[in-house]
């Protein structure tokens, strides 16, 4: 399975084998969803609280007494039945997150890259540095490619003048290599990766990572 490398300027300038045991075949989309639901779970805050009746300010006083008044017993003008006062198995502040075991989530890792490869979303190039920051070339290097929408761009290490190139670039995102998950991958149009930062992913995913 061969995969062009392109240099900045959109040239061909090689190409890369793959194993096509590994990036060849169906997705397994069920395997994706279960990934992306743990990484969207785990960006919920879990602060949503209400207040129950221990913790509505007033009601200290009963409102009226117990018996002879032809009205219904009350203990509390703060009682979850009146207005005004606390609720009843409302949410509270307590941690939503989990994870998903390390060999599913690499194999998730490795299923969403070989969906973009298979839609030729998936583009990488020899190299990518910069001797001082530049939005512009960066910005030259998104047209070239065609990254119109949302854009993922993945380097091995990613230096600071990249970064600082990139942070003014609202549609671009930079990862390195060695954190890059499958929610990073499914959440935009096209990836852009180094061909140093592909051999390290290859590295990462190999059965022989574990």
């Amino acid at each position: 399975m061969e995969l062009k490398i392109f240099d900045r300027q959109g040239g061909e300038v090689g190409q890369l084998t793959l194993d096509a045991a590994v990036w060849s075949g169906p997705v397994n989309l069920r395997l994706l969803s279960q990934a992306v639901a743990m990484y969207r779970t785990n960006q919920r805050a879990g602060t949503a609280s209400t207040k129950t009746r221990g913790d509505v300010s007033g009601g200290g006083k009963k409102p009226w007494r117990q018996k002879h008044t032809g009205r219904a017993r009350a203990g509390s003008i703060r009682s979850p039945l009146w207005r005004h006062g606390g609720s009843v198995f409302g949410p509270r502040p307590h941690a939503r997150g989990y994870r998903l075991p390390q060999a599913i989530r690499r194999k998730a890792l490795l299923e969403s890259l070989k969906g973009k490869l298979q839609d030729a979303e998936l583009v990488v190039v020899d190299q990518l540095t910069v001797d001082h920051p530049s939005t512009k070339a960066f910005a030259a290097l998104t047209k070239t490619f065609g990254m119109t929408g949302r854009s993922l761009i993945v380097l091995e290490r990613p230096t600071s003048a990249v970064v600082k190139s990139l942070r003014n670039l609202a549609s671009c995102e930079l990862r390195s290599a060695h954190s890059l998950n499958a929610f990073d991958v499914l959440n935009v149009h096209k990836v852009l990766l180094t061909r140093e930062a592909l051999a390290q992913l290859e590295q990462r995913l190999s059965p022989e990572a574990d």
